[in-house]
This record gives structure tokens, sequence and C-alpha cells, in this order.
């Protein structure tokens, strides 16, 4: 089970790396999201810090949806996810590995490079640590929930459209304590609440979300 792990975990890293072009899409979005608010909003510090957690982490949001479209697609099409699904290592495990290459390619240049978008917006030297700790997080539970998503459309006409509308929705709480750990952190407050419920969201999704998505993938492939 930990070699068939280990064997996908390497796979589709290996595949990220031969279509860079799809991950820098997604990366190159977040930064141009980001970006684009401080033009449109103007140039006035005090407006720039209120707004910053909320921009930074709606464009992270939309970002990593962005990439859950082909999370499983590709596998879908050539017939490996049929394989996955009829092989001896459970399909759960299976599905975690595949997670787990999908944040690290996805979900950690974000939490990279976050703390340089949010030089734009003035946010104080401390309150970095607390962006990057919050998006550490925070981008694990928005692949999990969104990777229920995209099983459950997976094949379907439209499945970008409808995928958006069943997972946004589902975003809201990772949202509303991702940002507000930061304005907790930027108004002098101790953000450590708003992050354990990060935490704590982190590890209920972990533990529940990749056998859901094994049962989505088994019903969307009959």
């Amino acid at each position: 089970m930990i070699a068939a792990a280990r064997c996908i975990l390497r796979r589709d890293l290996l595949l990220a790396l031969r279509r860079r072009g799809d991950v820098a899409t997604a990366l190159l979005f977040f930064v141009i999201v980001a970006s684009l608010f401080p033009l449109g909003v103007g140039a006035e510090p005090e407006q720039l810090r209120a707004i910053a957690p909320g921009v930074i982490w709606v464009a992270a949001l939309l970002s990593s949806l962005l990439s859950l479209a082909r999370l499983f697609a590709d596998d879908h099409a050539d017939g490996t996810l049929e394989q996955m699904l009829l092989g001896a290592a459970p399909l759960g495990v299976i599905v975690a590995a595949k997670l787990l290459a999908h944040w690290l390619v996805a979900g950690l240049p974000l939490v990279a490079i976050a703390p340089l978008l949010a030089l734009q917006y003035g946010l104080p030297a401390p309150l970095y640590g607390t962006l990057a700790l919050s998006l550490l997080l925070g981008t694990p539970v928005l692949s999990l929930i969104g990777a229920i998503g995209a099983a459950l459309t997976l094949g379907l006409r439209g499945g970008g459209v409808l995928l958006a509308l069943l997972v946004l929705p589902l975003y809201v709480p990772v949202l509303v304590f991702g940002a507000g750990s930061l304005d907790m952190a930027a108004a002098g407050l101790a953000p450590q609440g708003q992050l354990q419920l990060l935490a704590a969201l982190l590890v209920v999704s972990a533990a529940f979300a990749p056998w859901a998505i094994a049962a989505a993938l088994r019903i969307s492939t009959e």
C-alpha cells in the first residue's frame, strides 16, 4: 500500500514537471489577480493594508480552483483511473497520494510566493509569517474539498462550471478563517484561534475527504 502511494506520488510529480505550463498558469493567475487590485483600488496605504488579507486569500482560492479541473480528467481519459479502481491498493490511499502531489505542485508555490505579493499591499513584515502559515494550513483543505467536486463532475459536459458551483460555497469557512487570522494579527490580537480552526479543518478533511473522493470516483466511472 505504501509502495503504491509512493509510486503514484512520484508519477504525478513527474507528469507535473512535464506539463510545466499548467503549473505556471495557475501560479501566474494568482500573481495577476493579487496584483490587479492595487491598480484598481488605488495606492492609499491604509486601504491596501485593509483589503490585503481578503484579496490574497481569494486569489489563492481561485487559483486552487483553476488547477482542479485536470486532477482526475487525464487519468480518466487514458484509462489509468480504471486501473487504479481495479488495483489491490485501497483507492483512498491512491487518492491521498494524488492529492499530496497536487498540493505540492499547485498549493505549495502559492504559500511561497504570497509574502512577496503582500509587499505591494504594504503589510507589515511580522504578518508575513501568519500569512504563510494560514496558507500552509488552508491550501491543503482547498485541494481536499475541491477534489471531491472534481470527482463528482468527472466526465460531465460543462463540468468546470458545475465544479465551481459545488466547491465555492464549501470554501467559505477556509476563506473566513484564513483571512480572519491575518485581520486578527493586523489588529494586534492573537491569530492562534483562527489558525487552530484551520488546522482542525485540515485534520478532518484529510481523514475523510480521500474516502469520499474514492466513492465519488467509483460513481463517476460507472
